[in-house]
């Protein structure tokens, strides 16, 4: 087996004030025709530095200052930027974590497609849009000829995902890396993803070097494995090998910070309602203008749902089936348009604007992206009291209550004074907890808090919300694609399925007997997940 990349003592500098020297430090890999290396770490470990550095695509004030890597026999660390450019898409090819903001959103996808053809001076116009036609087919894309002619936002995740591969094979690269392509899907599309991954690089014999978090993916995929922390790497070997038998610390945290198969035992359930949604429905309707008809979709239709008193009640689907708008609708950012949003007997979907802002801290919300959330500008103190001294709480007692919050959640008073920049991504999920927290609410919804962090951090922050559901007596609905996460701390589990609710359990009924086929599907596509050896923990 001949060998298509080879990276020999690959050190990158940061700029001057940032918090280390290196970004990457003395990192040596190699990767074979036809294998899947993937590297795995944490954010900061240096995993995407390295792959942007092999791209030519580092920002500035971030260098190459030591070492090589040699593709083609060539150094492609050291190429003219025109070399480099002729390289990427011929050669090498990346595909990205977002593929929403890797798309031209002003684009058609043919027409993206074609342009990969276009910088390499490479066919007629005719067989540019013959070949983006059978791109799109051989990466599973519906209808061809509607997609070609369709812009990003109207494509799913997973198909906008389907579209940048597309893109990367046009030229059949030797080589292709993938940056976290499927950290932001839901477990079906996920498996898809990297079933799809598998199919090429038996189809085209491509090296791959697969960058992740999720060493449920590596289970999956990967033939060999390097583990990263802080720019240097940890640990290597075969993936069988590395899984079943780390040798470093570091390596072993990360495996134990995963979401296991082990179930909690069933707790008993208060029988006073902290959330009551019954019969809710909520339509959005586009289109409508010259020659276009109007196009409804149901996000969430005739759903009727109960999260009791210090339960945590998961809600889980694919992308598409309804749970966000759920939560969105539920907390009134979204206005429904039919059916009852019970909180503490109040009826919020039936409250006027005026009446809601008098009742809208009796349910809170988490997000996925807290530092989209958190005002830049602001310090942490403003943010966990602006609500508090709006309903009227005295300003010294918000900032008491505010700093014993920051205790609570694990970050520590002197956090106040701080802004969100400051923070790391779990960190600022600590702010976005103890923020909700800080107007004393009856429910909290959770919309994929956990989703985009690193596996010890969503740990921790799993670790934080059951603390919390004990010490506080705290109700969540916790909104999931990731069924792992939901085993670990739900006590019941509702099922959404194109805006319907299909099946709700304990989670034990869930996992062990499913009765809806949908669930057993979004069970089995779960990455690296073996539910056969499902464990319950003894009451």
């Amino acid at each position: 087996m001949s060998t298509t990349l080879t990276v020999e003592h690959l050190t990158i500098g940061l700029p001057e004030g940032a918090d280390r020297p290196f970004a990457v430090e003395d990192v040596s890999l190699a990767i074979e025709k036809g294998e899947i290396l993937c590297v795995v770490g944490e954010s900061g470990s240096g995993k995407s530095m390295t792959a942007n550095a092999l791209m030519g695509l580092l920002p500035p004030g971030v260098t190459v200052k030591a070492g090589r890597a040699m593709f083609e026999g060539r150094d492609v660390l050291r190429l003219p930027e025109a070399e480099k450019q002729a390289l990427r898409g011929a050669s090498t090819a990346m595909i990205f974590q977002e593929p929403m903001t890797a798309l031209n959103p002003l684009m058609r996808i043919g027409e993206q497609i074609s342009e990969v053809f276009a910088a390499h001076d490479r066919f007629t116009q005719a067989e540019r849009r013959a070949r983006s036609l059978d791109l799109i087919r051989e990466v599973g894309l519906p209808d061809p000829e509607k997609i070609i002619r369709a812009y990003p936002f109207q494509l799913s995740g997973g198909q906008r995902q389907r579209a940048m591969i597309a893109m990367a094979l046009a030229l059949e690269p030797k080589l292709l890396i993938a940056d976290e392509p499927t950290t932001a899907l839901d477990v079906t599309t996920q498996a898809q993803i990297l079933k799809l991954i598998l199919d090429l690089r038996e189809k085209h014999g491509m090296a791959v070097m697969f960058i992740t978090h999720d060493f449920g993916v590596v289970a999956e995929i990967a033939d060999q494995v390097i583990v990263m922390r802080e720019g240097k790497v940890v640990e290597r070997g075969k993936a069988v090998d590395v899984l079943e038998n780390p040798q470093h610390d570091y390596t072993r945290r990360l495996l134990d910070a995963i979401p296991t198969g082990k179930l909690p035992k069933a707790r008993v359930l208060s029988e006073v309602p902290a959330l009551e949604i019954k019969n809710l429905r909520k339509v959005f309707r586009t289109g409508g203008g010259l020659f276009k008809p109007v196009r409804e979709v149901r996000a969430v239709d005739d759903v009727s749902l109960t999260v009791a008193s210090g339960e945590v009640l998961g809600l889980v689907g694919e992308s598409g089936s309804g749970k966000s708008t759920l939560g969105r609708t539920a907390v009134r950012l979204v206005t429904p348009d039919g059916g009852q949003v019970l909180v503490g007997g109040t009826d919020l979907a039936a409250l006027s604007e005026e009446e809601l802002r008098r009742q809208r801290n009796k349910v809170q919300m988490v997000f996925q992206d807290p530092y989209a959330s958190l005002n830049p500008r602001q310090r942490i103190m403003r943010a966990l009291t602006d609500g508090p001294i709006t309903r009227g709480v005295p300003k010294a007692q918000a900032q008491a209550k505010a700093r014993e919050l920051l205790e609570i959640v694990g970050l520590g008073a002197d956090a106040a004074q701080r802004y969100p920049h400051e923070f790391s991504g779990g960190q600022r999920q600590r702010i976005g907890i103890a923020r909700a927290l800080a107007m004393e609410p009856d429910l909290i919804i959770a919309d994929e808090a956990v989703s985009a962090l690193d596996v010890s951090i969503q740990a921790q922050v799993l670790d934080l919300l059951r603390e919390l559901r004990e010490k506080l007596s705290l109700s969540i609905l916790f909104i999931t694609h990731d069924l792992r996460v939901a085993a670990q701390l739900c006590d019941r589990i509702a099922v959404m399925q194109k805006g319907k609710l299909v099946e709700i359990g304990t989670v034990h009924e869930i996992f062990l007997a499913p009765k809806q086929e949908y669930t057993r599907q979004l069970l089995a596509a779960v990455p690296g997940a073996d539910w056969d050896q499902v464990q319950v923990e003894p009451a």
